[in-house]
């Protein structure tokens, strides 16, 4: 009986750590992305006004590009601390924008780093437009 449970503990823990990790690591697909922030701005994202988002400044010394590149097709680097940041546009970065969790996070942190305040869903949408629309 013993044997019988510890077995059946390590084949559940097993089965969670193979089946939990993956969908964690990769829940979403940047279309998914764009389809939420689409849908909670009421409209589609366009990908002019994304680029011009992306690159502006704000009314601050920092852009999306400052640490994402023009065009963000290749690696990145921090503006202030010089990290490397892999390439932001979903064709050149297959991780890029699978994981809700870190987009919330990172859109959060990045967004108040530009424009002092977080973006609005129109914005990410937007963004969102013109990073997927790179081949």
């Amino acid at each position: 009986m013993m044997v019988r449970t510890s077995t059946l503990a390590a084949l559940g823990a097993a089965l969670v750590a193979g089946l939990g990790l993956p969908a964690l690591a990769a829940d979403t697909t940047p279309a998914q992305q764009l389809a939420r922030f689409s849908t909670q701005a009421g409209a589609a994202g366009d990908a002019a006004r994304g680029q011009r988002f992306f690159d502006g400044t704000h009314g601050g010394e920092w852009s999306c590009s400052s640490c994402h590149g023009k065009p963000p097709t290749g690696p990145g680097r921090h503006a202030d601390t010089g990290k490397a940041i892999q390439p932001l546009a979903p064709a050149f970065n297959p991780k890029a924008f699978t994981s809700t969790a870190r987009v919330d996070k990172w859109l959060r942190r990045n967004c108040n780093d530009v424009l002092k305040r977080e973006c609005s869903a129109a914005e990410k949408a937007d963004v969102m437009a013109y990073l997927n629309g790179f081949k």
